[in-house]
């Protein structure tokens, strides 16, 4: 994984979070608020994930072999969809274990929870964490300008299929808004001195750290399941196979990504009755070497001659969204 796609980002969520982590946990040994716990438990899940990610980024650079044929390129939505199971049960449920729990105890005794001693440590810690979490968040949002190009940050983190960027923004726009939460609940609990505010906090920061686990696991689902290649890369590659002379026409055609930069390719395309074998197997190299220039990341392809059918054509074949492909049209290139 290199840095264009999302190492800088990790490392730099990662320096982040360990100082976080260490600055909320005195505040917590400090003040003995819940919020400052589950922040704090909020900035280890989140180092250990992105120390997950780094991981899976360089597990995944292993070369094939006879058992992974495709190679290890998977590993990285493996490891991302780990991620969102630590984001969630680490991450949300402890918030939501811990607020209710404050709530129960806060209830029972209105001064239960109450900020008693060092008042001014969690807000100083909050604001300097969300200070470190802001630059962070910078480097994210920086890194995914790179590849996101028009698409909107939703259609960005839907459809990108490298994993690490949209798990980094996802984490650190939640740790942003954890932080605002954390800070209101610190904040009405020093001003009204009551804990119930502590625990509304706690309980509002484990509802939102479950709901980007959800998100992640949605989309790394996806991914793991086997995405096809980009609407743009899937009209390159059908340009790039019907620009060969001897390419009649594309009878039909699949992809799926084997890892974020590698692409499967497996089409059947038709040729001329009159075509000899020396000619197909040209044909197929060309048709090979043009679909690598036009799609870099398409590396594993397979070509299937054939000869086409118009009675065959007649009932169309669908692709994967249950329309039928424009390559599939029964008229000709």
């Amino acid at each position: 994984m290199s840095t264009g796609e999302g190492g800088k980002a990790i490392i730099a969520a990662l320096a982040a979070n360990l100082g976080i982590a260490a600055t909320k946990f005195v505040a917590f040994l400090l003040t003995q608020s819940s919020s400052m716990l589950a922040e704090s438990i909020h900035s280890v899940a989140d180092s250990g994930n992105q120390a997950l990610l780094l991981l899976g980024g360089r597990r995944s650079r292993r070369a094939a072999t006879p058992d992974h044929p495709f190679g290890y390129g998977r590993e990285r939505y493996i490891y991302a969809f780990i991620v969102s199971i630590v984001l969630f049960s680490l991450g949300g449920l402890f918030a939501l274990y811990e607020a209710y729990h404050k709530w129960h105890e806060a209830h029972t005794d209105p001064n239960h929870g109450a900020i008693t001693s060092w008042h001014w440590v969690p807000v100083a810690v909050l604001v300097a964490a969300i200070l470190m979490e802001s630059f962070s968040f910078r480097t994210a949002i920086k890194e995914s300008n790179h590849t996101r190009g028009d698409a909107s940050w939703r259609q960005f983190i839907r459809r990108a299929k490298a994993p690490e960027l949209p798990v980094v923004l996802l984490e650190d726009f939640g740790a942003l808004i954890g932080l605002v939460l954390a800070l209101f609940g610190v904040g009405l609990t020093l001003i009204t001195g009551h804990g119930l505010w502590d625990a509304l906090g706690t309980g509002a920061i484990g509802l939102l750290l479950v709901s980007i686990a959800v998100i992640l696991a949605v989309e790394t689902k996806s991914l793991l399941l086997g995405e096809g290649a980009s609407p743009q890369d899937q009209a390159a590659i059908e340009r790039a196979l019907l620009d060969g002379e001897a390419v009649d026409r594309i009878i039909h055609m699949r992809t799926m990504h084997l890892g974020p930069e590698e692409l499967l390719v497996a089409a059947k395309f038709a040729v001329r009755t009159d075509e000899t074998a020396a000619d197909v197997v040209r044909h197929i190299d060309e048709a090979e070497a043009r679909i690598r220039a036009a799609v870099p990341i398409a590396r594993v392809i397979y070509l299937e001659p054939d000869v086409f059918r118009p009675e065959a054509a007649a009932t169309p074949k669908s692709g994967f969204d249950g329309t039928q492909l424009a390559s599939e049209a029964p008229t000709g290139k």
